[in-house]
Parts: structure tokens; sequence; C-alpha cells
């Protein structure tokens, strides 16, 4: 079953835009499909990233309304595809794990069809925009980059923790196994030092 994070999920539908953010898991041997109706002409954009799992990678497939392979990504680890749909009809995103048998993968992805809304009021008109109006179309893309910004800030974070905690565990691991050893050897060495007086006290007493 699918899980969803809510972290990292968000909708937003604006005009005629649309983008969709999420994270999921793909559990190994598995494969999630996400599908869109998208008109013909409209710029559309996918752009994933493995956050978690394995070696950080998945198969990623992109198919028309006739089953045509737009893209085909082979463990691939990020990237991104923009296209321009030749025919109106529902296009599909398919995520695959198939290739691995026992890592789970966390995956983000960005689905984003059509461009987004000007703000109300900067809409064309027959005299160029006043400062007012460009300042605020400019703070309003630079707010959109810093999202853009802070949401890959936050994947890379997620995996470095996860590289982290794999990272600690591995080497609580390996003391532990240190220790296991140290102290085998050290027990080992008392009993064979115990057993060399215990064989001369006994030759003694027999003499």
């Amino acid at each position: 079953m699918t899980q969803l994070y809510p972290v990292l999920l968000s909708f937003a539908v604006i005009s005629t835009a649309l983008a969709v953010e999420l994270t999921f898991e793909l559990p190994d041997n598995a494969k999630q499909c996400f599908h869109e109706d998208i008109r013909q002409g409209i710029d559309s954009t996918v752009e994933f990233q493995v956050v978690t799992g394995g070696k950080y990678d998945v198969d990623m497939t992109l198919t028309g309304p006739r089953g045509e392979v737009l893209y085909q990504g082979v463990k691939k680890q990020f990237d991104t595809f923009k296209w321009k749909p030749a025919s109106t009809g529902t296009y599909s995103v398919c995520f695959s794990n198939e290739f691995s048998t026992f890592s789970h993968k966390l995956v983000y992805f960005d689905f984003t069809v059509g461009e987004e809304a000007p703000l109300p009021g900067t809409q064309e008109h027959l005299t160029a925009m006043t400062k007012m109006e460009q300042a605020a179309v400019n703070i309003h893309e630079s707010l959109n980059t810093i999202l853009d910004a802070q949401t890959h800030y936050r994947l890379n974070e997620a995996k470095g923790r996860k590289r982290a905690e794999e990272l600690n565990s591995r080497v609580m691991t390996w003391s532990l196994f240190e220790t296991c050893v140290v102290l085998i050897i050290g027990i080992g060495q008392v009993m064979i030092l115990k057993n060399f007086f215990t064989d001369k006290r006994s030759m003694v007493s027999a003499t």
C-alpha cells in the first residue's frame, strides 16, 4: 500500500496551471503510477528525486495517451523532463522499484501542467506596468524561487539525515561486534593462562 507523507504533500490549482508535489513510499518489487489529463500544447514538467532507500535509484517512465513512451529513465537518482503534449489525453508517470528485492524507496516528484496565472492587477494592459506592479511581480517570482529551493533543501536534509542514521547504526553494530570480540579474546586468554598454572600445580603434587 502506498504511504503518502503530508509534510511534503501539496496541491495547487491556479487558473490553467496545475502543480502537484508529493512524496510517497515505493516498496521493493513494486510499481506505482500516477495519471493526469493534459490538453494538447500545454507545457508540462515532471521532476523526481529518490530521497531514501537502497542506492537512491528508481526507474521512471512517462507514457502518452496511446501508450507511447515519452521518457524512460533507468535507475535514476533524480531527473527533470519537460515536454509539450502533441495530443489531448491521459498521461501516466510510473515509478518502478521492481529491480530491488529488499530495499524500500522514498520518492519525491513534482508534476506541473501549464503556466502560473499572472498576479491580480498585473494582466496585460495598454500601458507599461508601474514600479509597484513590477516590484510585486519580482517579489512573487523570488518567493517561488525560494519555495523551490526550500523544497530541495528539505529533500537533501531528509536524505542526509537518513544516511547519518544508517551510518550511526552501522558504527554501533560494528562497535558491539568489536566489544564482543575483545571480551571473548580476553576471557579466552584468562582461561588459557589459568590452565597453564593448573597443569603446573598438578605436576608438583604428583612429584
